[in-house]
C-alpha cells in the first residue's frame, strides 16, 4: 500500500493506494489552523485507516517547500512557517516519506496519464489560487519545481496586478457573483478566458509546453470554455510561441492524492533498485 496526504489551506484529504494504483480508502478532515494540532490528527486519521502498513507516503503541501529535506517553508492560507513536515511523519511512519508543492504532484499524475503523446507537460489548477506544475519526462522538472507563475504579475486595468488575484475561480465569484458552476453565459466566459489569456501567454513563452491541461474546481468545467480559450490564445500567438493543444485533467479534482501515490511508488522503487 502507498499513502498519499493532501494538505489544503480548508481541508485535508487522506488517502490509500494499492501497489497497482488503486484508489482504496480516503479519509478528510479538517486542517486544523494550528500545526501541532494537525500533525496529531493526522497521526490519529493514519494509525486509524484499514490498512496502514505502507511501502511509500507522499506529502502535498500548498505552497513554497524545501523539496530535498520535506519542510514547508511558507504557505497561502495557513499560518504556518518552516514546518518539518517530513522529520514529523517519521516520529510514526516507518516507510519512505516524500514531500512537494500539490501542484507539482497533480500535474504529475496528469502528465503520466498522456505521457505516450506529450512529454512536456503545463498542468494549470484553477480553484481558489492559480497553480501550476511543469512536468518533462513524466517527471516534475526540477527547474521549475518552485516556479509560481499564479504569482506573476501581469496588466490589467491600467495596472500591474497579479494573475492569481484577477484570474482565480476566487476573482470569478468576486467579479461576477457566482462560481464557475453557474456561468453558463458566452459572454461571461469570453471575459473570463480574455483574462486567462494575459497568464497563459506568458507561460506559453515561457515554457513551450507540448500540452496545457487544466484541472482544478474551475477545471471541472472545462466542456464550457476550452474552446473560447483556445480561440482567444491564438489570436496572440507567434510562429515561435504557437498555442499547443489545451485539454481537461483526468482527475480535475483528486489529481493532486494520484500524483502523491505516483511519487511515492517511484521513491520506493528507485530504493530498492
Amino acid at each position: 500500500m502507498f499513502l498519499a496526504v493532501d494538505i489544503g489551506g480548508t481541508k485535508t484529504l487522506v488517502a490509500t493506494f494499492t501497489n497497482g494504483g488503486k484508489l482504496s480508502e480516503q479519509v478528510k478532515f479538517k486542517t486544523p489552523k494550528q500545526y501541532p494540532g494537525f500533525i496529531s490528527q493526522l497521526q490519529e486519521v493514519i494509525e486509524g485507516l484499514s490498512d496502514n502498513k505502507f511501502k511509500g507516503a507522499c506529502v502535498a503541501l500548498p505552497g513554497r517547500i524545501d523539496r530535498e529535506n520535506g519542510i514547508g517553508l511558507r504557505f497561502g492560507n495557513l499560518p504556518w512557517k518552516n514546518v518539518h513536515v517530513k522529520d514529523d511523519l517519521k516520529k510514526f511512519l516507518s516507510c519512505s516519506i516524500t514531500v512537494d508543492n500539490d501542484a507539482n504532484l497533480a500535474g504529475l499524475s496528469e502528465a503520466r496519464n498522456v505521457i505516450n503523446d506529450y512529454k512536456h507537460v503545463l498542468y494549470v489548477t484553477i480553484s481558489t489560487g492559480i497553480g501550476t506544475g511543469i512536468i518533462t519526462d513524466g517527471n516534475i522538472d526540477p527547474d521549475f519545481a518552485i516556479s509560481e507563475p499564479g504569482h506573476m504579475m501581469v496588466q490589467y486595468h491600467d495596472r500591474m496586478q497579479m494573475f492569481e488575484d484577477i484570474a482565480a475561480g476566487s476573482a470569478i465569484v468576486k467579479r461576477y457573483g457566482k462560481i464557475a458552476a453557474d456561468i453558463n453565459d458566452q459572454k461571461t466566459w469570453k471575459e473570463i478566458v480574455h483574462i486567462w489569456a494575459l497568464g497563459f501567454n506568458a507561460m506559453i513563452a515561457t515554457i513551450n509546453p507540448e500540452v496545457i491541461i487544466i484541472g482544478g474546481g474551475v477545471g471541472t468545467h472545462f466542456k464550457k470554455y476550452g474552446k473560447l480559450l483556445k480561440d482567444e490564445l491564438e489570436k496572440y500567438s507567434t510562429p515561435l510561441t504557437p498555442v499547443p493543444p489545451i485539454i481537461q485533467a483526468k482527475h480535475a479534482e483528486q489529481a493532486v492524492i494520484y500524483g502523491c501515490y505516483h511519487l511515492a511508488k517511484d521513491t520506493y522503487e528507485k530504493s530498492h533498485r
